[in-house]
């Protein structure tokens, strides 16, 4: 599906807005500035009057795909001219990121190209009682049988993932979908506060009782996931016996969806009414505009025209 950018913080210091081709200034110019800015300065501080205000009247729409004509062997379609000559056969710039000396790229480089990535609101009570609210993108599903989504956990020694000890401890969380409606209130949470804070406080987001875990979901969310945790890895960079990220699967126990968003099959989510929103690099978040659908092909249909394929590639 394509996603579009729909929000690129500006550079707080020269009130310019920022288009998110140009969000890599963020990076450049970030240390000047806070780790983390009340919410009400930040819109003060921001022009807001030089970009469009969010339409909420956008609506998810199927398209045609890209190339209609397209036939196995083709390749690049020979229309996407542009595509060719300013990606295909531009230099390429490359990072060895085993060096220790690249690993501080690694951030920047791999937020801004694995894109878009889904967001997980995730809510853990600790072992004594004390709930925690916290937006990852580090997140995935992993399978359908079993149902099973994963979460990353990059470890620091100036501060503990509180979700991922949570997690760790108690051996139970839940996973809410973020959509549009309350992105800022999800946003939120991410704040880096004391551990004895509750996020939800924070957000304003209100608590709904799970079935079978201890900590509840996201009442305003249309999607909960009720998970268990299956297993967790410690991951150390090589030469190293300090573990730098934590990998959690989790057995998805109960999920619960609102009927407002379901297709007409009553299995299915419909996107249109989701409305899910993604994590892109830096600060930059994404909706769901368009999609367009591409089958899968038959192996049938096209084993006789495969060996007069043309072989592409310099290798």
């Amino acid at each position: 599906m394509l996603y579009r950018a729909i929000i690129a913080w500006p550079e707080l210091g020269s009130l310019q807005g920022m288009s998110h081709s140009r969000s890599t200034r963020w990076w450049s110019m970030r240390k000047q500035y806070p780790r983390s800015i009340a919410v009400t300065s930040l819109f003060h501080r921001l022009n807001l009057s030089s970009r469009p205000s969010f339409d909420f009247q956008s609506a998810f729409r199927l398209v045609n795909p890209p190339a209609t004509s397209w036939n196995i062997g083709d390749g690049l379609p020979k229309e996407r001219t542009e595509w060719k000559e300013n990606v295909v056969s531009s230099q390429r710039k490359s990072w060895d990121l085993i060096k220790p000396e690249n690993m501080r790229d690694s951030y920047r480089l791999l937020t801004s190209a694995i894109v878009p990535r889904p967001i997980a609101l995730v809510s853990t009570i600790s072992q004594d009682g004390q709930p925690n609210l916290a937006p990852f993108s580090y997140f995935s599903m992993v399978s359908h049988n079993p149902p099973m989504v994963s979460l990353s956990f990059s470890l620091s020694t100036r501060r503990p993932k509180d979700t991922r000890n949570n997690i760790l401890a108690t051996k139970e969380f839940t996973v809410s979908i973020i959509s549009e409606a309350f992105a800022e209130a999800a946003n939120s949470t991410s704040v880096e506060s004391p551990a004895d804070t509750d996020e939800w406080i924070i957000s304003g987001l209100t608590k709904e009782k799970s079935t079978s875990v201890r900590p509840p979901f996201v009442q305003e969310s249309a999607v909960g996931m009720e998970c268990e945790l299956y297993s967790f890895q410690d991951i150390c960079t090589r030469g190293s016996e300090e573990p730098t990220t934590t990998v959690v699967l989790g057995l998805i126990k109960h999920v619960h969806v609102s009927e407002s968003v379901l297709d007409e099959d009553g299995m299915t989510v419909d996107p249109a009414k989701l409305r899910a929103i993604a994590r892109l690099g830096g600060v930059t978040y994404a909706r769901v505009l368009e999609g367009f659908d591409l089958p899968r092909m038959s192996w049938k249909a096209i084993r006789d025209q495969y060996p007069q394929l043309p072989r592409n590639g310099r290798l």
